[in-house]
């Protein structure tokens, strides 16, 4: 028989009770409801009504007990309402980092490649002929020997300098980024709730730097009418404004910041899902929401051809599916000299991280 058969939803993720599955479930929560404890915790009572994840020797009431007792929850001494502590912050970077990386497999010490090999720090797969100059330690020596004794034989042992092989090894660089977040009022329109994937990249990305690359810096910008700096901290309470869009604001703002940075490897990643509608002229605001507004693009095309005079190349992550604005990206990353990812929220992480480690070798003679 042909059709569609339908059944009763069952949800494979649900907590089956105990603290730590609940904790997973209350950071995620907090993601959702701007880092409000109170109103995450009136949530999972709300679920655990409608799907029983706790039992008759664990409760709701246990569970806020012990977010309390193990300092992950307190009372605001002033209105009495719960508010989430530091050590929340850090769980909720930590579970999103396991969330978008948690598949990616540990690597060394903490910085990254860069896109020149030679004399370098750390090795990789290529390998070539002893040439005049390079230097004793490049030499493979386990390697060499093998080659003499395919090449003369085992009976008469000769190491010849054209029987020497050299692996080549990475340069390791420091990488400034500027994370730039879109805050307009589109980010939450249409059904469509596209600031969280935002902030959860940007508390992985952060975790990610923290812990595996620790020289490197990471500073986080937000722009709706105006742009302005954030820290890591202010992450999970980030909310989407009544604003428009100035991305011109963002990038000043991204290039300013970068400037100061005395890295010479430097990039701007930028998440946005609309075209640029705002400015900013003599203390007033210029918008104009309806089609892509020349004024407004123009401005923020020769902000994108000054980050590339400054060496800044700007990767943006588009979230938006319509060809008008995926062409103004498009002539916008080609100004910039940078590079475009017309990502949808589910594979936005995957896709950031790939960007901020991939390491494009070129092999130095």
């Amino acid at each position: 028989m042909r059709g569609f058969h339908f059944s009763d939803f069952q949800a494979d993720d649900l907590p089956k009770g105990g603290f730590d599955e609940l904790l997973k479930l209350f950071t995620q929560l907090l993601n959702y409801t701007a880092g409000d404890a109170g109103e995450t915790l009136a949530w999972m009572n709300e679920l655990d009504k409608q799907y029983k994840f706790t039992n008759g020797d664990y409760g709701m009431g246990d569970f806020i007990d012990e977010l309390k007792d193990k300092g992950y929850i307190k009372e605001n001494p002033k209105d009495g309402e719960m508010e989430i502590t530091s050590k929340t912050e850090q769980t909720i970077r930590k579970s999103a980092l396991e969330e978008i990386f948690g598949k990616l497999k540990k690597a060394g010490k903490g910085n990254h490649n860069s896109n020149l090999s030679g004399i370098g720090e750390e090795k990789n797969a290529d390998r070539r002929e002893y040439s005049f100059g390079d230097s004793l330690d490049q030499i493979d020596m386990t390697a060499s020997i093998q080659n003499a004794q395919i090449n003369h034989g085992i009976g008469n042992f000769t190491l010849t300098e054209r029987d020497l092989e050299v692996e080549e090894k990475d340069f390791k660089t420091l990488t400034s980024t500027v994370l730039m977040i879109d805050i307009s009022h589109s980010m939450i329109l249409y059904g469509e709730d596209r600031i969280t994937p935002a902030k959860k990249v940007a508390m992985a990305l952060a975790e990610l730097i923290k812990t595996r690359y620790p020289k490197d810096t990471l500073d986080i910008v937000v722009f709706g009418n105006d742009a302005w700096p954030i820290t890591v901290k202010d992450l999970p309470y980030l909310q989407v404004g009544p604003y428009h869009t100035n991305t011109f604001a963002g990038l000043e703002l991204a290039a300013d910041l970068l400037r100061r940075r005395k890295t010479h490897n430097k990039q701007i990643f930028m998440i946005t899902d609309g075209k640029p509608t705002c400015l900013k002229e003599n203390g007033r605001y210029y918008k104009n929401s309806m089609g892509l507004d020349r004024k407004v693009i123009n401005k923020t095309l020769n902000m994108a051809a000054q980050c590339k005079r400054l060496n800044i190349p700007i990767t943006t992550f588009m979230i938006a599916q319509d060809p008008y604005l995926q062409q103004f990206v498009r002539e916008f990353t080609q100004i910039n000299g940078g590079r475009a990812f017309y990502s949808s929220l589910t594979g936005l992480g995957e896709y950031i991280f790939e960007d901020y480690i991939k390491n494009r070798r070129k092999t130095v003679r």
